[in-house]
């Protein structure tokens, strides 16, 4: 079963999410496994989004 949750809580998606995709502007910006994408984003805007989120 796959299920598509939009959400700003963090903690949740990288509890719950077998893959994250993050998303600016309706454009795909970087998805990975949660491990990788909290621990080592790859894209700046990724890394700006999480600094202020978390």
């Amino acid at each position: 079963m796959t299920m598509v949750v939009v959400t700003h809580e963090m903690a949740f998606a990288r509890e719950a999410a077998s893959r994250v995709i993050f998303m600016a502007g309706g454009v795909i910006v970087e998805e990975n496994e949660p491990q990788t994408f909290f621990n080592n984003p790859k894209e700046e805007r990724t890394r700006a989004f999480l600094r202020n989120m978390l």
